[in-house]
């Protein structure tokens, strides 16, 4: 009898990762190819490193572990061969579509209206040629792609309705493979333990669950504890690390940064060389993908117009293009915004942080307005900037996690935790002012920092 051959890949979070030959034939194709390696450029939490400078992993670790995890997942719940081979593929390229420092990238569009999600099917269908399905069956002769496969893959990463529940969910759910790995990789390479839960005991309590819209994944009571931890992971890594006020003041700043170059790089001449680069046409592209859309009645066309027209330049975008051109804008010796913010996060400079904790959002903002318009000729408006991260540790409501108890009754998790029921579907605010301290002793600024936190704004609440 042969033995099973593993392909062996050591990882810091979950130590051996293991793919039998027929599972490593499975995702190799994938790998290899020049999209999925570019990942290797694009860091998993942005700048997040300039804050935790172990945070330098990618999202190609990620996207492997995330796999990985999936291939545990489907073993344990015991899925078909054929089942466990989409759901890795799936877990593998969820992530592809990202660009430059992840998700901070996402800001240069009006709105926000172009995310990395949105560029996910034109990667996909690279790989949707007739000679990579050949070259892949033929690693692969037991386990064919075809287009019809490749489709349901694609369905998975882009959250559309699935054929089988249960596999889109260790692919896209409360409990998925992505959650299950970013939260303890993140957690590990920042040098924290918030985002530490028991892996191997969520892994040995999932189970599938029958529901009237079929099989989905859920857990075994044994398991509430577990998912009461992971969910206060979830939350205790958005307040403290994804959410860190000086990770997204530094990531604010290199938006405000690529957002006013797009504008300026047509007409100001220290950014000829810029005006001709990968990054550089692309920017100057999305500067006027944003004037169009801003009074557009229906950004939908605009948005694939744009998409397709700039995908050959976004596809080779990494993290490396944007430290290049902030080292090169640095180096001008002038004091327009973008060299000026470029001097900032070259040498880091960090901002001035002033939580806004149990003050009156509203009237801050009205008061940051006025103060803004009345010196707009002293203080740029990056230089002064209010950030608000609003968010929700546990959907209880649109896609409740679900337990199945000792009498084969199935329920949702918050049915059965207090703590659960407690944080579902409620919104958390943190806000926060950031100053650049070149600024930071005005006293006019000064002013108006003890202005924002006097008893004037205080909320009615506290």
């Amino acid at each position: 009898m042969n033995k099973v051959q593993f392909h062996v890949i050591k990882d810091p979070v979950h130590g051996t990762m293991q793919f039998t030959s027929v599972e490593d034939a499975w995702i190799k194709p994938f790998v290899d190819s020049s999209n999925f390696q570019r990942l290797r450029h694009i860091k998993q939490l942005g700048l997040g490193d300039f804050i935790f400078p172990g945070a330098v992993h990618t999202r190609f670790n990620h996207c492997l572990g995330c796999c990985y995890t999936a291939s545990q997942i489907a073993h344990k719940i015991g899925l078909a061969d054929e089942e466990r081979q989409l759901v890795m593929i799936a877990c593998l390229l969820h992530d592809i579509g990202h660009g430059p420092f992840s998700h901070a990238f996402e800001g240069i569009f009006y709105a926000k209206l172009i995310r990395h999600e949105d560029w996910t099917p034109y990667f996909l269908a690279d790989y949707g040629s007739k000679d990579f399905f050949k070259q892949y069956n033929r690693l692969n002769p037991r386990y064919h792609l075809t287009e019809e496969k490749f489709r349901v893959i694609a369905e998975m990463i882009m959250h559309k309705p699935a054929t089988k529940n249960v596999l889109a969910d260790i692919v896209s759910s409360q409990l998925d493979a992505d959650r299950l790995d970013y939260l303890l990789r993140d957690s590990h390479f920042c040098g924290v333990r918030y985002g530490e839960f028991d892996f191997r005991w969520m892994l040995h309590c999932m189970a599938i669950i029958e529901t009237k819209e079929g099989e989905r994944l859920g857990i075994t009571h044994k398991g509430i504890g577990v998912v009461e931890h992971y969910l206060m992971a979830r939350r205790l890594m958005t307040r403290n690390i994804y959410h860190s006020q000086k990770k997204l003041a530094l990531e604010s700043l290199l938006v405000q940064l690529l957002a006013n170059l797009a504008e300026n790089l047509e007409c100001h001449t220290a950014y000829t060389n810029i005006r001709h680069s990968r990054l550089g046409q692309f920017l100057s592209a999305a500067n006027g993908f944003n004037q169009a859309v801003e009074n557009a009645r229906d950004s939908d066309e605009l948005k694939k117009e744009f998409i397709e027209k700039n995908y050959p330049n976004y596809k080779d975008l990494c993290d490396y293009d944007v430290f290049s051109l902030i080292k090169q804008l640095a180096e001008i010796n002038e004091n327009h915004l973008c060299a000026q913010i470029a001097l900032r996060l070259q040498h880091r400079k960090m901002p001035k942080i002033l939580r806004l904790d149990q003050v009156e959002l509203a009237a801050v903002e009205t008061e940051l307005q006025d103060f803004k318009l009345k010196y707009r000729k002293d203080f740029q408006e990056w230089q002064l900037m209010l950030i608000q991260t609003p968010h929700r540790s546990y959907s209880g409501e649109d896609d409740p996690i679900l337990v199945i108890n000792e009498r084969g009754e199935m329920k949702p998790i918050s049915d059965f935790s207090f703590m659960i029921n407690a944080i579902s579907d409620r919104l958390e605010h943190v806000a926060f002012l950031c100053v650049d301290k070149m600024i930071a002793e005005d006293k006019r600024v000064t002013a108006l920092i003890k202005r924002l936190l006097s008893e004037k704004y205080e909320a009615v609440t506290r």
